[in-house]
């Protein structure tokens, strides 16, 4: 068979495990990277497939809309917490999905666009410092998952949560452990949260670029706190985080 043909057979689908093997043992160059990307695009394929597993199982169970919620910000000592909530359609093909800190920026990017697009309903909320030092980063995060979920239309029949739980939720909810890489819906909030999140960080760095927040995001980087130290705190620190806790109280 000419390159061509190959090419052909594998770009319409009509691939069987004979021809797999008449591939394998086609000495022809061409032929092996052809068939290397074919494979690498069947197990992106069932690894995406793997990551509805939760979303089939809400809808067995009679739960039509299902939710995804995460977050992006809890350990940071600057900025405010992000939470989305996202309702994708089933089997909603989005290639490289996955953790949002296991993706570079620009494919976080890239997959932001997407899943604003193709989502049924998204929301993003946001939580201030100054309330996360009033009600705590668990208690603050939390809220933001309450208000993202309410804002969903329509009103989602399961939610899946990365680690988190919910209990006033008056609808179904499952909590799961490292979801955002199990989920595509926790996956997809993932992602939604961490770029609206960094977005903000990067504004920030231009209102006060003592900080260096464009480059670590309000994490406690040794350079951020250096910087805490040489020029104080700013509007937009967490003031009940440590070390900034204790800077404060040597004053």
């Amino acid at each position: 068979m000419t390159i061509k043909e190959i090419e052909s057979i594998f770009l319409h689908g009509n691939v069987t495990d004979d021809f797999i093997e008449g591939c394998r043992s086609d000495s022809r160059k061409s032929v092996q990277t052809i068939l290397r990307r074919y494979e690498r695009a069947q197990k992106e394929h069932e690894r995406l497939h793997a990551m509805y597993t939760y979303e089939h199982a809400a809808i067995e169970a009679g739960h039509l809309i299902v939710a995804g919620v995460d977050e992006a910000g809890r350990g940071p000592l600057a900025g405010p917490v992000a939470v989305a909530a996202v309702v994708l359609p089933m089997e909603c093909h989005l290639s490289r999905l996955n953790d949002s800190k296991k993706l570079s920026y620009a494919v976080r990017e890239e997959l932001f666009a997407q899943i604003t697009e193709q989502a049924l309903s998204y929301h993003i909320s946001l939580i201030d410092a100054e309330t996360i030092d009033r009600m705590n980063i668990l208690q603050a995060t939390r809220m933001g998952m309450y208000e993202a979920i309410a804002a969903l239309a329509p009103a989602p029949d399961e939610v899946l949560i990365d680690a988190v739980e919910l209990p006033k939720l008056s609808m179904s909810s499952k909590s799961i452990i490292k979801g955002d890489a199990k989920s595509a819906s926790i996956a997809a909030a993932s992602i939604l949260a961490k770029v609206t999140r960094d977005h903000l960080m990067e504004q920030y760095d231009t209102e006060y670029p003592h900080y260096g927040f464009a480059k670590h995001k309000g994490y406690g980087t040794q350079e951020h706190i250096d910087a805490i130290r040489k020029y104080g705190v700013c509007p937009i620190h967490r003031k009940s985080f440590e070390p900034i806790r204790s800077m404060l109280n040597d004053i």
